[in-house]
């Protein structure tokens, strides 16, 4: 992802909006954003609105974390945040940007966000693990946002993903898996990390 530029208001971006939307063929990037901010400041109730849905756009969340819309990357960290606050990932397993008014679909190659930061600390004698995405989320992993593993990479590492809100997770950098990797534990029935008074399995081979 390319670093923040200075502003990010809709205005300033207007003439690299107006050229994505023309090769897309969907809405300009600059209506997007308008939408977007017109939602509401923080994390808006996306999962309490049920507008129509109305299509798919080009916008994808690659594997890299990288967000592009029209194919081309979405340089700007401020509209990248402000976009994520208004994803929701449904029970048909799509992801969508969703406001008051409307629903639309974007791709999603891998998770939603990234997980870059990790903390953990002890309180009643009880794990703690504390995250932060590139975004900006905070996420303290327990029973209600929740470690998963998925099966091993091509090179052995384990993929862990954590829970944000929702149905929306992050994927733990390279660098935080293999921090994480400190934290397992294995009592005999399998390997496991524990945080926030729960215990998060890991699959066989995974560790």
């Amino acid at each position: 992802m390319r670093p923040a530029g200075p502003g990010s208001t809709a205005s300033q971006h207007k003439g690299v909006m107006e050229n994505q939307a023309s090769s897309s063929g969907g809405p300009s990037l600059e209506a997007l954003v308008s939408r977007a901010e017109r939602a509401g400041k923080g994390a808006p109730p996306v999962e309490i609105w049920n507008p129509p849905f109305c299509g798919d756009i080009d916008m994808v969340i690659r594997a890299d974390g990288t967000w592009t819309y029209g194919g081309s990357p979405i340089g700007r960290k401020p509209l990248v945040r402000l976009f994520s606050t208004v994803l929701r990932k449904d029970a048909d397993g799509r992801t969508y940007l969703v406001t008051p008014v409307e629903k639309l679909g974007i791709t999603v190659e891998d998770a939603h966000f990234q997980a870059v930061e990790m903390s953990r600390d002890m309180q009643g004698g009880e794990p703690i693990l504390t995250f932060r995405t590139e975004v900006g989320d905070v996420v303290i992993c327990g029973p209600d946002r929740p470690l998963r593993f998925a099966g091993e990479t091509e090179d052995g590492a384990f993929r862990p993903y954590v829970t944000v809100r929702g149905r929306l997770e992050a994927r733990l950098t390279r660098a935080l898996a293999y921090d994480l990797a400190d934290f397992v534990e294995d009592d005999g029935a399998g390997p496991f990390v524990r945080s926030g008074g729960a215990r998060f399995a890991i699959g066989k081979g995974a560790a």
